[in-house]
């Protein structure tokens, strides 16, 4: 009846976002016109198992000349960072880290909505009104 038990600790946010933190890369320095496919092709050519590859974009669709790329386990994805380094994707030296926000984003749970193509006399108080309809809009604010 006295007997220590082991205690368990339930999986925290801070565990989960250090496993994906490991897992997801930032690749910078890339070419604006390579795609999500070709980035994941070159990342793949390690042997590891890429789940994700994502090039960001402006606002605008417009690549930001970086990108994300997560593996399926952090070995795969230290590998990685060892072989693809200094690279050359599409005539570009690339670099390739651990993306030091992958923390945050695991951590957060975002509220925001981009609402695009309206006509240019919508006030933003008309927007919060018709987010507030649809169960939401507790602050809107206009770019």
């Amino acid at each position: 009846p006295y007997e220590k038990k082991e205690e368990t600790k339930p999986s925290s946010t801070i565990t989960k976002a250090a496993e994906l933190a490991t897992k997801r890369l930032y690749v910078g320095n890339l070419s604006w016109s390579v795609t999500w496919r070709e980035l994941k092709d070159h990342m793949k050519s390690t042997g590891g198992d890429v789940t994700r590859a994502d090039i960001l974009q402006t606002p605008d669709g417009r690549s930001k000349g970086c990108g994300i790329v997560e593996f399926a386990t952090a070995e795969e994805a230290s590998e990685a960072i060892a072989t693809l380094n200094d690279s050359e994707l599409m005539g570009r030296q690339i670099f390739v880290r651990e993306d030091r926000e992958a923390e945050k984003a695991a951590d957060a749970v975002s509220k925001r909505v981009y609402v695009g193509n309206l006509a240019y006399g919508v006030a933003w108080q008309d927007l919060k009104d018709h987010m507030r309809e649809a169960g939401g809009g507790q602050f809107s604010g206009g770019m």
